[in-house]
Order: C-alpha cells, then structure tokens, then sequence
C-alpha cells in the first residue's frame, strides 16, 4: 500500500463510532444452517473452530457466491443482508438464504466434540453517526477477514484473544469478546485496501495514483475551495475526463465526495470541544448556518448536539 493509501485507510477509521453487541457464542453439529439477517444491522461471524460456508445470494452488482471461512476467519457484513452460513458448500435454494436450522449448543473445545462441528461467535454491530454509514457505503458491502492473511498479523492475536474469552464461560459469553470484534474489524477494513479485486469506492479510489496525492490533499486542507475545477487541475486533467475517472473510481460525484471528508473532519474537531463557528470555518464554510445544514443532512444531527452528545460520554461511562 502507498504511503498516501496508508495516510487515508487510518484517517477513515480513526473517527468510526462503533458499537457491537454479541447475538450468541456456542456450536453447530450435524446439518444446521446459521443466519443473522433480518434484524436490520450490521453482523459479524467469527469461526472459532471447525470450518463452513458462507452463502451469499446474487445482488446488484454482484453474483452469487459461497466462501470456504475456517478457524480464525471472521466475516463482516455492513449492513442487512441475506446471507447464511453452513456446513455445505452447496448454496441454499433461492428464497432460502437466510433462513435457519439446527440449534446452537453449549462451545465446546474442538477436541470434546465426537463429530464434526463449527465453533461460532456472531453479533451485530452499528454505526453512531450516519457519517459513518456514508463513507462505509463506498467500501465492499461485505468483508472477509483471513485469520493466514499475510496482511493480518496483527489480528492473530485478536483472534487468539476472541478464542480464549470464548471458552472461559461457554454459558456466559464475555463482554470483551464484543470490543475484541470491533478491534478485529478495524483491522479487516485496513486490510481491503490491500485488495486488488475491490469495487469502485474509497478504497478503489485512493488505490489509484492519480487520486490518492488528492485525497490527502483535501483531507490535510478541507477549508480550501475544492472545485470540480480545482480537483481537475491538481491531478492534471480536463474537467470532464477527472468526473468520468473519479465517479468511476469512487462512485460518487467529487463534490459530494469532499463535503463526506469535510463533515468527518469536522465532527473530530466537534468531538474534541470545538465550538460549531470555528470547525465550520476550518472545514471551509463561510456561514455557521450553511455549515449546519450540511453537517445534519451528513450524519443526521446539529453539529452542537453532536458535540454536546459526544463530551458527555466520558462522565456517562463512569456511571
């Protein structure tokens, strides 16, 4: 990965407000087939030993798929999606991909069990801001973690960790286990951007040597009058071949592209105290209102509701 690609992957997820919660820790033996879906969140799956299948159905954009998950894989999906793990690598029939069957029991060591089973940690987990839900909606809808990645050396030991808790208490899962997943995918979303198969979205866009210098150009320098124009001109094209490659690339028009960048700015600098004036003329905008307008249409809230929710944080925790 470039170092401009480094810069921008840890920028995006240094201000992702992630919460999980764990649905249930156990194991599957026999014909079962799992599914988190309909429950209107994001999920994950964390294989914590054994090996299945991950079905996905064709979609938009996408055909079908199965995927081989063994120990120590994880899968995090996005948002709601149909989609069903089971022990064949046959996909369900159409119309079936997200039902259930089989009955979770109690986690056992692989070692215990007489026959074939699959050690499984699922949950689900959201997004605080809809500013997060934006700029995730330009990466995969769907992630793969691989525990033999050469990329992910450091989530082994995540992965080791998310075992341990596991079995501590098969009957009272750890909470740990939740903020061990969230560390996890941290470190599957990095690790997408080494991907050479990636759709159109951040991660194609900032892979691309014309256009990663421009990324982290407008994230060091939001109050700068970024035009379609001005864009054009810094990566050396014309203004209709720099639309064209950019929409291409990221999937999105640039103007719309650099309000995402300047309203995450913006709500780190919110977050850290900064009173609504200054961090809209820090991000570029001349009139507070003009800034609030943008700032809810982006994530959803007044930027001093934001700022207030965040700062009390902290003194709730202790509570």
């Amino acid at each position: 990965m470039s170092p401009n690609a480094e810069r921008i992957a840890d920028w995006l997820l240094a201000g992702l407000e992630l919460k999980s919660t764990l649905f249930h820790v156990g194991q599957y033996c026999g014909a079962w087939q799992a599914s988190t879906a309909g429950h209107q969140q994001a999920s994950f799956h964390v294989v914590l030993h054994g090996e299945c299948w991950l079905h996905l159905p064709a979609r938009s954009g996408r055909s079908a798929s199965s995927v081989h998950l063994t120990q120590g894989d994880a899968v995090f999906l996005l948002h709601d999606m149909p989609h069903c793990l089971s022990p064949s690598p046959a996909a369900p029939p159409a119309g079936q991909e997200s039902a259930r069957a089989g009955a979770m029991q109690p986690l056992q060591s692989d070692q215990e069990s007489q026959e074939p089973n699959l050690g499984l940690a699922c949950g689900f987990f959201e997004f605080r801001s809809g500013l997060d839900d934006q700029l995730l909606g330009l990466i995969p809808d769907h992630i793969v973690a691989r525990r033999d990645c050469a990329a992910l050396d450091g989530p082994r030991a995540v992965f080791d960790l998310i075992r341990a808790e596991a079995h501590r208490h098969p009957d009272m899962p750890s909470a740990l286990i939740t903020r061990l997943t969230e560390l996890l995918f941290f470190y599957a979303l990095r690790s997408v951007a080494a991907r050479e198969d990636i759709a159109p979205g951040l991660w194609s866009l900032m892979r691309r040597a014309e256009f990663a210098p421009l990324i982290t150009a407008i994230i060091d320098t939001p109050a700068k009058r970024w035009t379609t124009d001005s864009m054009a001109e810094f990566v050396h094209m014309s203004r209709a071949r720099f639309c064209k490659q950019f929409v291409e690339a990221c999937g999105q028009p640039p103007a719309q592209f650099v309000t995402l960048v300047r309203m995450k700015v913006a709500a780190t600098m919110l977050r850290s105290g900064t009173p609504t004036p200054d961090a809209a003329g820090l991000v570029g905008y001349q009139s507070e209102s003009a800034f609030a307008q943008a700032f809810k249409r982006v994530t959803g809230e007044q930027p001093g509701a934001y700022r207030r929710n965040r700062a009390q944080e902290p003194m709730d925790a202790v509570h």
